[in-house]
């Protein structure tokens, strides 16, 4: 199986990075299923690199029925470290406007109809989510929006909704008064996920309209969200292509060892064969019969 450090979340609109070399596509199977898509795992910028399109390819799978736990765990098998997750979103800010980029840095959870969490059926695992995205991957993504010359927002918070639905004007207004900063429906239960997976996770948010709440703005039309995020789309790529090559070779987060004295469940009372399903996630820490 071959590996790649460094996993790309591809959001709306971005469905593929040029410039990546060596490329090979890579079909995994997982114990939740199958992801969104091929792996397409590359060089980029002298860094292995795996991207995955995270509605697939054309765009048939919607943010409820995203697959996340096979998305995350396919990464993880591929040995990535790392994951940068690409997400278009709504400004709930006058100061965030449309075609500027967040790095947020807390996270609200909205949604309603989504498993959240690996660990299940006989397995209870209580993980930190204080710090939901990783700091040392957040800063050099800010760091790249910089010298891209992006109008960057180096921090926020991000309400993850539902969907597929746009929001109402109330829900987008009470969202404001939480001090939200932007909205959209794809950093959990991914965020969650990667957290237990020890992988480093960090959303750069393309912000693509002002959500519903704006008095002077139309309400979400369709037609500017996706017009707005072709324009982001080739920035992101730009910015990915910059920070892939400055991510450090070793870590030193606390997403390293997100797990650690985190397992509740005696290792003798865990199902076997969710030990053996479970070993990439928790093999370092509970030993397999």
């Amino acid at each position: 199986m071959p590996e790649a450090k460094i996993g790309v979340i591809g959001g709306s609109g971005l469905y593929q990075i040029e410039g990546m070399t060596d490329i090979e596509e890579v079909r995994v199977r997982t114990p939740f299923g199958e992801p969104s898509d091929a792996i397409i795992i590359g060089d980029l910028e002298g860094t292995r690199v795996a991207f995955l399109p995270r509605h697939g390819r054309g765009h048939p799978i919607s943010p409820t029925e995203l697959p996340s736990r096979a998305n995350i765990y396919a990464l993880k098998s591929l040995g990535v470290e790392w994951i940068i997750s690409v997400s278009a979103v709504g400004s709930l800010k006058e100061s965030i406007h449309p075609l500027d980029l967040v790095i947020p840095d807390q996270i609200i959870d909205r949604t309603k109809s989504r498993v959240n969490s690996f660990f299940e059926g006989g397995l209870v695992v209580h993980v930190s989510f204080a710090e939901p995205f990783c700091p040392v991957l957040s800063e050099i993504l800010c760091q790249a929006a910089l010298d891209m010359e992006a109008r960057v927002h180096p921090e926020g918070t991000y309400i993850v909704m539902e969907g597929p639905l746009f929001s109402t004007k109330a829900e987008s207004n009470l969202y404001r008064s939480w001090g939200a900063s932007i909205i959209g429906m794809t950093a959990l239960p991914e965020a969650k996920l990667a957290r237990e997976a020890e992988i480093c996770y960090a959303t750069l948010a393309c912000v693509t309209d002002y959500d519903t709440w704006h008095e002077t703005e139309e309400s979400v039309v369709i037609e500017e969200v996706i017009a707005n995020l072709e324009r982001s789309a080739d920035t992101a790529k730009r910015i990915i292509r910059v920070a892939a090559a400055r991510i450090p070779q070793r870590r030193e987060c606390g997403c390293a060892q997100a797990l650690k004295n985190a397992i509740l469940t005696a290792p003798e009372k865990i199902p076997g064969q969710m030990k053996r399903d479970l070993a990439i996630l928790i093999g370092k820490y509970i030993k397999q019969e």
